[in-house]
């Protein structure tokens, strides 16, 4: 956006066109996923964002950087993204008992929030500093740190078992499909992750445009306030586990799900010059981060348990189809409100709408979970 001068209609564009793939991918590779062994998926996936972003600062540098290939290498690396994810949410139950999911999914998320907290506002600093397709360089070197980190799990993980016959891909994607919606503690959760992607998707294509536009914060300003969220997902991950001990597992997830859209409206409402602008940033990322992260860990976790292994892959696909074609759908039409109607009063839209998400949780037998089932 800042080397390009894109408008908030192109911004929704490229928003849905790095969400897109989640769609594809999920329907594609999902129903695949549970055929294959899950670790070579995750590294190869990692090698392939880390060779597609070193395209960025290669054209940039060639003077031949236009929008068209950024929507190119953001809609694949957005398909690597997704099927990395998936894999991911399919491998870990191969690895630790369902016992302790929560406490697992709450690590992983531990590491991705430190990530986040360093990540943004290096990232920041390297585009006032050197460039924008420079620090995109810097990013894809994270990706092959984490192939190599991977390629060093010792835990064996067994071969899926194969069938004399194996079933069609079409009777793979509706098996996915047809667990997600026969558990009436899983359907719910769908319905929230498709409502939550739908109206989040504004916040996705609109942030950075308000941020830098609206309020003039600098990218090393604005590097700084995302990693404040990175710091709020920290907390999120250490105290999901100690929100369900106290709540039961269901009440924590929807009522952090419900806080999580209240701190949303921190963004919209921020102004008053820069540094007033950007504390409350930080405050919505902070708080609205931990809360989001600790309903994330909850609701994933609580997938890994209900479900048979042997499906997780699957539904994953179908979890990242819907939330996939809901961010394409979202990112258009924040897109074009923000331009219409202006970002302020598109993100006003979105956190109500994030506010609707967690009703299908509050509707369904989630409320009254006190611990994951067997």
């Amino acid at each position: 956006m800042l080397v390009l001068h894109a408008p908030a209609a192109d911004l929704g564009a490229l928003a849905a066109m790095s969400a897109a793939p989640a769609v594809l991918v999920g329907l594609i590779a999902g129903p695949r996923l549970d055929r294959h062994r899950r670790r070579p998926v995750m590294i190869g996936a990692d090698l392939g964002r880390a060779a597609l972003l070193l395209i960025i600062p290669i054209a940039a540098l060639a003077h031949r950087l236009v929008m068209a290939e950024l929507y190119l290498v953001a809609a694949l690396v957005g398909a690597a993204s997704v099927l990395f994810d998936m894999a991911d949410h399919a491998y870990l139950p191969s690895l630790v008992d369902r016992n302790h999911l929560v406490a697992a999914n709450a690590r992983l998320s531990a590491t991705e929030s430190t990530a986040e907290i360093g990540g943004p506002a290096l990232a920041g600093v390297l585009v006032s500093l050197l460039t924008a397709p420079i620090a995109i360089a810097v990013n894809a070197v994270t990706y092959l740190a984490s192939a190599a980190i991977l390629a060093t799990i010792g835990h064996p993980e067994a071969a899926p078992p194969r069938a004399a016959t194996p079933p069609s891909w079409r009777a793979d994607l509706l098996g996915g499909f047809r667990a997600l919606f026969a558990e009436p503690l899983i359907r719910p959760l769908f319905l929230t992750s498709v409502t939550s992607a739908l109206f989040g998707a504004f916040f996705f294509a609109l942030y950075t445009f308000f941020a830098v536009t609206t309020l003039r914060l600098t990218p090393a300003m604005l590097g700084v306030t995302i990693a404040v969220g990175g710091v709020g997902a920290l907390v999120g991950a250490s105290l999901a586990a100690w929100l369900g001990r106290r709540l039961g597992i269901g009440r924590a997830l929807i009522l952090a799900g419900l806080l999580e859209a209240a701190f949303t409206l921190l963004i919209p409402l921020a102004g008053g010059g820069p540094a007033r602008a950007m504390a409350m940033l930080m405050a919505g990322q902070l708080f609205g981060d931990a809360l989001g992260t600790a309903f994330l860990i909850h609701a994933v976790s609580l997938r890994q348990a209900v479900l048979p292994g042997e499906v997780l892959g699957r539904v994953a696909g179908a979890f990242a189809a819907g939330a996939g074609l809901a961010t394409v759908v979202g990112a258009l039409i924040g897109g074009a409100l923000g331009g219409a109607i202006g970002a302020r009063d598109t993100l006003f839209i979105s956190s109500a709408g994030l506010a609707l998400a967690p009703l299908w949780c509050l509707a369904s037998p989630i409320w009254r979970l006190k611990t994951a089932p067997a």
